[in-house]
């Protein structure tokens, strides 16, 4: 039993829990929480954000990259409200996250004190635990209980923290219960649902595999059950790198942030194993398409899309059960020539990389990342096209970590999400990509970044607009408003707030500019860079809708994409294409 004051013990029950970094901006109702963090500095590290919003965003993006806890506060007021963006995205991926909120002092509260909100009702939708602390020596418990709330049921845990409480000085007893925050037993599977998937999977003549964020850290177990089944595998965005993006049987992923193999498969597909998923876009899949959807939560279960047959199980174990019945299905012309529609897209991406005589391609700058990628590094990907640029070239082919705002799509998760993948994976190197308008929206917080000398690379794809939203009023025949940007110097901005700024225009410029990134890396450099990439404004190709069957969409719709896209339908036939060029004829 020690006394300190209950601010401290706070921060002693976050390093049992083996948090190790805490974002945040101080202010006088959470002061003392503040200076919990001062009396343990030499455990915990306080990352001092230059908005909420921010610390937020990188508690979400730390959970993303390593499964524990992210942490953030706000005082009262103002810093309660703009955590809420990072809280959303947290909840909306389910990741755990805590979020330590000041609150005036209990005397003040009811009396339309200064900053004073009620900030209860105001967590209630996000929060999967929302309490508020009524007693100093309260405090350890509810915070030890918060992060396995938050664990337990992978989303955001809120406490609520009076100031005058975190003052007042309490006999702290660290508590001896172990801090289990998952199941580590093997989950015992229903041998029917492993007979019947398996009588499923044979009698279907075009399976395929839709991994989701479930699957994350079971990457040997989904390759070996694609590999022992001969099943071509796609997965939604926010679970980029549960298969190898180098794999042979990896074909992508569908709809906007997509690619033509995962787009081609899914029209020609007559059954999906959709296993740890509650992927939103699953309602735009092709009709007559039976579904196997294995989930471990059975909300989850039917959430997006209609199934055949459910299954309630873990995601690993599952596909380990079936692994080993020691069955297999046959290598097959399915999968041959879903494979070689995957390795003609890729051959056209690269020909986008080679080739700036229009203006520079994001693809130039994906390849040359992919090229300086090591094993371990982080990748922090923003929301608009620059989502679609990160999900088709980043390479996740070894232990790479990928984190991106998932269902809540918030533009301005790239650099905070740097931030996170720095100091939470500090031995590898911390990549973001963004579009102009999602890094406008946070570029202060470079300062940040050159504050406690992390080294990111964030490269800003510059094209003074919101391209994402573009492409959606052109579809929707809107009047071209409110999407064009105020171009800046982000290389100037960089070196502004404490970095390191280059300028890219053209391929010359990009493989200059990375060889002084490498040189930059080899020296020991610790302070943050920015690459503004200069790009052409073209739309990348929209992989939602790709009519380039003739068989299934007549030539003229062909004719009509291929030209809008450069697309050599030649080097780029369609999956029906190829399959009927080998004597299937679906």
């Amino acid at each position: 039993m020690t006394k300190m004051i209950a601010g401290q013990a706070l921060v002693k029950v976050l390093e049992d829990w083996g948090v190790d970094h805490i974002y945040g901006v101080p202010g006088g109702s959470i002061n003392h929480t503040v200076e919990g963090l001062y009396l343990e500095k030499d455990k915990v590290k306080y990352i001092q954000v230059r908005h909420e919003e921010v610390g937020a965003i990188a508690a979400s993006a730390d959970a993303k990259f390593t499964g524990k806890i992210g942490v953030a506060f706000g005082s009262a007021g103002p810093g309660a409200t703009h955590l809420f963006n990072g809280l959303y995205d947290a909840k909306m991926d389910h990741v755990p996250m805590l979020a330590l909120v000041g609150q005036v002092p209990q005397e003040n509260m009811n009396t339309n004190y200064f900053q004073e909100m009620d900030e209860g009702p105001m967590f209630s939708d996000v929060a999967v635990y929302n309490r508020t602390v009524t007693t100093a020596e309260q405090i350890p418990y509810v915070i030890n209980q918060a992060i396995r709330e938050a664990y337990r049921q992978s989303g955001v845990a809120v406490v609520i923290l009076p100031e005058d409480l975190t003052t007042k000085e309490i006999d702290y007893v660290p508590a001896k219960t172990p801090k289990i925050v998952k199941n580590t037993y093997s989950q015992t599977i229903n041998p029917e649902d492993v007979k019947n998937t398996l009588k499923m999977l044979k009698e279907a003549k075009h399976p395929l595999v839709y991994a989701g964020r479930g699957l994350l850290g079971a990457k040997d177990v989904l390759t070996k059950f694609s590999e022992q089944f001969n099943i071509p595998v796609m997965n939604t965005v926010p679970a980029t790198g549960v298969i190898s993006t180098d794999h042979s049987n990896f074909i992508g992923t569908f709809g906007r942030l997509g690619s033509k193999s995962g787009f081609e498969a899914l029209q020609h597909t007559d059954l999906i194993l959709f296993i740890g998923s509650e992927f939103p876009f699953a309602r735009f899949w092709p009709e007559n398409v039976k579904i196997i959807d294995v989930n471990n939560n059975a909300y989850d279960i039917g959430k997006t899309v209609d199934v055949d047959y459910a299954v309630i199980a873990d995601a690993k174990s599952y596909l380990q059960a079936l692994i080993d019945t020691k069955e297999t299905i046959p290598a097959g012309l399915w999968l041959k020539a879903n494979q070689e529609n995957k390795a003609n897209w890729d051959k056209w991406l690269d020909k986008l990389a080679k080739d700036d005589s229009d203006g520079l391609n994001p693809e130039t700058i994906t390849n040359k990342i992919a090229e300086m990628a090591g094993p371990n590094d982080t990748y922090g990907v923003d929301t608009g096209n620059v989502s679609e640029f990160g999900v088709r070239g980043l390479p996740m082919n070894h232990n790479q970590r990928f984190a991106i705002s998932g269902l809540f799509a918030t533009m301005g998760f790239g650099l905070p999400a740097g931030l996170a993948g720095a100091l939470s994976v500090p031995d590898a190197q911390a990549w973001t990509l963004s579009g102009d308008g999602g890094f406008s929206m946070v570029a202060p917080d470079l300062i940040t970044e050159a504050r406690y000398g992390l080294p990111v690379v964030n490269v800003v794809l510059s094209n003074e607009r919101l391209g994402f939203i573009y492409y959606e009023q052109v579809a929707s025949k809107q009047h071209l408003y409110g999407v064009d940007l105020t171009g800046a110097d982000w290389a100037k901005v960089a070196e502004g707030l404490g970095g390191i700024g280059f300028t890219v225009k053209s391929i010359k410029d990009v493989n200059e500019t990375f060889d002084k990134i490498k040189e930059l890396q080899a020296s020991g450099n610790k302070k943050p860079i920015v690459v503004n990439a200069v790009i052409k404004q073209d739309d990348p190709v929209a992989t939602a809708f790709m009519p380039l069957d003739p068989k299934l969409y007549g030539q003229e719709a062909v004719d009509a994409y291929a030209k809008k896209y450069h697309i050599d339908v030649k080097e780029q036939p369609s999956l029906g294409e190829i399959l009927r060029s080998q004597g299937d004829n679906d």
